[in-house]
């Protein structure tokens, strides 16, 4: 008689078997765990940490032909990176060290490395606010526009003096403040000297749109006698109010041939902006913006004037004054004059007011 024997070595290998195939899906499935959560501190979790007292100053300038080394630097000094090993993992997997873009960039807390490297990869910048205010020469100019981009003013000086670059807009080294409109404007801040010409150009062409070309036109000036004209009405008052009815007189000599008389372009003539009182001396000066010796608008604005005085220009106050004169209350406002007579008069008030300050040139 035969008997069923249970193979029990075989029940036993089966159970090996099934319990190393546990054993190798447990692994696999921690090893699994283990990589994702890797995978996510390195390329998804936020890694940019800006501090409640850095709120506002979350940015970075990224000079041009920084390497990737100065650029870690940037990154690093300012506390912006939380985990660098991590950062620089990333970053080296996507290839930045040799594709990223300089520039100007705000940061947020909520920034992964993946989304920090892409922005750099791109180039994605945020533009900065420039401003740009009264300036009396093409030098300050320059000088204002580089203290808030990372172009040199040596760079823009020199398109500013070179005719043949600025003939292609119509300008001359004279002319050249024109374009200069004061407001502000958003640009990137590596934008090169030329391209930030280009764009004040473009700037000055949609500041100078149809209806403002038509009031030059039907005033008989050209665009830079405008802003000429205005110019000199900045340097004589602050006060809006005043402006058009400054420009009036202006406008008044010019129609009677008179020489404009301008206090503010001998200053400029001369070179010397401090000057409280004109002297008899100072109208010598042998200068084209001596507007006591020679008739006529300057060849050029003796400083880049406010939309508000170019408007005041082409708006005009139509009246028949023909004098001005500021008033002897210091004020800042004029007393203004027909007659030479009525002038003589309010002139001399003003230069008793001076004298009696002990302000004698």
């Amino acid at each position: 008689m035969s008997y069923y024997q249970p193979n029990y070595r075989k029940r036993g290998t089966s159970k090996k078997r099934r319990r190393g195939w546990l054993l190798f899906f447990v692994i696999l499935f921690l090893a699994g765990g283990v990589t994702t959560k890797l995978a996510y501190d390195i390329v998804l979790k936020p890694n940019v940490w800006i501090s409640e007292s850095d709120k506002g100053n979350d940015e970075i300038f990224i000079p041009s032909e920084s390497s990737y080394s100065q650029l870690l630097t940037i990154l690093y000094k300012q506390g912006f990176i939380i985990h660098r090993k991590n950062f620089e993992l990333w970053a080296e997997w996507k290839e930045l060290p040799e594709y990223f873009k300089t520039g100007h960039y705000n940061l947020d807390n909520s920034m992964s490395n993946n989304a920090l490297i892409n922005m750099l990869l791109a180039g994605n910048q945020t533009p900065v606010k420039v401003v740009i205010n009264k300036e009396r020469l093409p030098q300050g100019m320059a000088s204002r526009l580089s203290k808030q981009l990372e172009v040199d003013s040596s760079a823009i000086m020199k398109l500013l003096s070179d005719s043949l670059f600025l003939s292609k807009y119509g300008l001359n080294t004279k002319t050249s403040m024109i374009i200069f409109v004061p407001n502000t404007y958003e640009m990137y801040w590596n934008i090169s000297a030329e391209n930030l010409i280009k764009r004040i150009v473009n700037e000055y062409n949609n500041f100078w749109n149809e209806t403002r070309k038509a009031k030059a036109i039907s005033m008989g000036m050209s665009i830079a006698e405008i802003v000429t004209l205005a110019s000199i009405v900045e340097e004589e008052t602050n006060k809006n109010d005043e402006k058009s009815r400054i420009a009036g007189v202006y406008i008044n000599r010019i129609k009677h041939g008179w020489l404009l008389q301008a206090d503010p372009t001998l200053k400029f003539a001369i070179g010397d902006f401090t000057i409280k009182r004109v002297l008899n001396e100072h109208k010598k000066a042998e200068s084209p913006y001596n507007t006591y010796k020679y008739l006529g608008i300057p060849p050029g604005p003796i400083c880049s004037p406010s939309i508000s005085s170019i408007d005041a220009v082409l708006n005009y106050e139509n009246h028949k004054y023909m004098f001005f004169c500021a008033k002897e209350d210091f004020s800042g406002y004029h007393n203004f004059a027909r007659t030479s007579a009525q002038h003589i008069a309010n002139a001399r008030k003003y230069q008793q007011a001076l004298n009696n300050r002990r302000i004698f040139k």
